[in-house]
């Protein structure tokens, strides 16, 4: 029985060996560079030949000035990005479910699911004129209601603004997709019932359509606790500057920086680790409360 089984698989199985060689050389094989993390390394000396200094590279970035800033800014940007994305993905499917015109629907979605697609390298360089003080489209139209110019990208005060707003147009598509796969669901009889007992639309929204892709929408926010250390590094490399590191400054730049302008490779290396090891701790807890609220589990 399990030799019929297995020889009926044996072609899925063989249709993951690209998958697994390429997982096995791209993110096995580098775990050996976590060493780094306990050394001073220098590149010509190699992981063998560098000095190894034990904890003392954590000891050097528990004691950074800048550290505890930068953690936070991380924390709070993905946490913005994780809540606000989410809620303005479930209004706009909300809003795509009560629209009867299904071509015009199909419009929508692709128009705001195409930004998706693009990297954060386009995405960077038409912010960067969209925003600008000199020209751009947005100042110029706050110039029309008598509003000054604002430094979108240079001002402490707004990037972390422009930086979470940005990230939500680019990515609520994306997750309003999944709700309104999760809004085909309910049993439409709910609602023919509900219009029976005298329910308008508000009260069918929050008695039926809410609670009915409630466990999508707590399993999909449980599942992002993991990411709550990953704020975005490609978005945050391409759009900020010196002047907004205290607001913009992530873990992952300040790891960029550290190692490759700095050369640092230890202390790049140990800050990474110490961000990797609370990820996967976050990552851990998210997906117990998930099997414990919304039942539902990978393995």
């Amino acid at each position: 029985m399990k030799s019929n089984r297995w020889k009926r698989n044996l072609p899925l199985h063989l249709m993951i060996i690209p998958g697994v060689i390429l997982i096995f050389l791209f993110a096995y094989i580098p775990m050996g560079g976590i060493a780094m993390a306990f050394q001073k390394f220098i590149p010509n000396r190699g992981l063998f030949g560098s000095e190894w200094v034990g904890f003392a590279n954590f000891v050097y970035m528990i004691n950074m000035p800048d550290i505890y800033d930068v953690v936070r800014n991380t924390v709070l940007i993905a946490m913005s990005k994780i809540v606000l994305g989410q809620f303005v993905a479930i209004m706009a499917a909300l809003l795509l479910n009560e629209m009867r015109n299904r071509r015009v629907v199909r419009t929508v979605q692709t128009l705001i699911y195409m930004p998706h697609f693009l990297s954060w390298v386009i995405l960077g360089g038409i912010l960067v004129d969209v925003l600008s003080t000199n020209g751009g489209i947005v100042n110029q139209l706050l110039g029309v209601f008598g509003i000054e110019p604002i430094f979108f990208l240079g001002s402490n005060s707004w990037f972390p603004i422009t930086l979470i707003a940005s990230d939500i147009w680019k990515e609520f598509g994306f997750s309003t997709i999944i709700y309104l796969a999760a809004l085909t669901s309910i049993n439409p009889s709910l609602y023919e019932a509900a219009y029976i007992d005298g329910a308008n639309r508000w009260k069918q929204t929050l008695h039926i359509t809410l609670p009915g892709i409630g466990p999508i929408v707590v399993l999909l926010a449980l599942l992002s606790l993991g990411n709550v250390l990953n704020a975005g590094f490609e978005q945050v490399f391409m759009l900020y500057s010196p002047q907004v590191y205290r607001s913009g400054d992530i873990i992952d730049t300040m790891v960029y920086r550290i190692g490759f302008q700095d050369f640092q490779y230890g202390v790049s290396t140990a800050v990474n680790l110490f961000k990797s090891v609370i990820s996967m701790v976050l990552i851990i807890i998210s997906y117990r409360l998930v099997y414990k609220i919304a039942n539902y589990r990978i393995f």
